[in-house]
């Protein structure tokens, strides 16, 4: 879909969902506990796998949520996973 089908989500993104698996910092952990609870990256754990989240185009529509979460190791590439490019600011 071309950029601003959407729109925006609260934080001015669009198409957050449905493209490719997004690489995220955190390493993984089969669960939440012990997870940060400031929304900072965790990165203790299993680091040579990583957390990807939102789905991609090859899966089920119900995949298509920031919530859906996978892990992958970070040595690997598909064409279903990527990255956003994002950066830290303090309001």
């Amino acid at each position: 879909m071309p950029v601003d089908t959407f729109e925006a989500n609260p934080w001015g993104l669009y198409n957050v969902h449905g493209n490719v698996w997004e690489w995220t910092e955190d390493c993984w952990n089969g669960t939440y506990y012990g997870a940060p609870t400031d929304g900072s990256a965790r990165i203790s754990g299993d680091c040579r796998e990583r957390v990807v989240r939102g789905g991609s185009w090859i899966d089920d529509p119900r995949m298509l949520r920031s919530a859906a979460r996978n892990r992958a190791l970070s040595d690997t590439r598909a064409r279903y996973r990527g990255f956003r490019v994002v950066r830290t600011f303090d309001p």
